[in-house]
């Protein structure tokens, strides 16, 4: 089974790509699409307003896309989805500054996928805190999110150990049984 993934993000693109490596019926394949995002604090609607413009070209099925979270405890979860916005404006020393009063987050990977047919989701989440930036700067926040149990950053993590414990990987999961599930079906 052949499915599309679409990004622009090539860190995003071979990660998801490592963690479907087990199953080689499945074949992720890059979509290129410039997809408009709506700037909401619901992912879902996020990722549903993305398929719904990618729908559009009736050609498309068994695509997904993501959307990626980072909720504060300290801000009732903003700026979830929104937090791109908030780490190019603030920065990460910023952030962290901002929120040593409770440093509680969430980190959450929310994926939608379209069969051609109906539009299916799937949710990853991870709890930590948010710690001054250490570590390679592989993705954006990586450099200040801890995860509870954990003594370093996601970007202080070699990959590999990343992947084992991210909510990229929670969410994948989840998506790898349905499909799996549509395989045998």
């Amino acid at each position: 089974m052949k499915i599309y993934f679409i990004t622009g993000n090539k860190n995003k693109l071979e990660e998801i790509k490592s963690l479907f490596s087990d199953i080689p019926e499945i074949e992720i394949e890059n979509l290129k699409l410039d997809l408009p995002e709506i700037q909401e604090l619901d992912s879902k609607k996020v990722i549903f307003e993305k398929i719904e413009v990618a729908k559009l070209d009736k050609s498309l099925k068994n695509i997904f896309v993501e959307d990626t979270s980072l909720c504060f405890d300290y801000f009732n979860g903003f700026p979830g989805p929104l937090i791109k916005w908030l780490y190019t404006t603030a920065g990460p020393q910023k952030i962290s500054e901002m929120l040593k009063p409770n440093n509680k987050a969430t980190a959450i990977v929310s994926i939608g996928f379209y069969d051609g047919k109906d539009t299916y989701f799937f949710e990853g989440k991870v709890t930590g805190k948010i710690v001054s930036p250490r570590g390679d700067d592989r993705f954006a926040w990586d450099l200040i999110f801890m995860p509870d149990g954990y003594d370093k950053t996601y970007a202080e993590m070699p990959i590999e150990e990343k992947n084992k414990i991210s909510m990229r990987r929670l969410a994948i999961l989840k998506f790898k049984e349905y499909l799996v599930s549509q395989l045998k079906g």
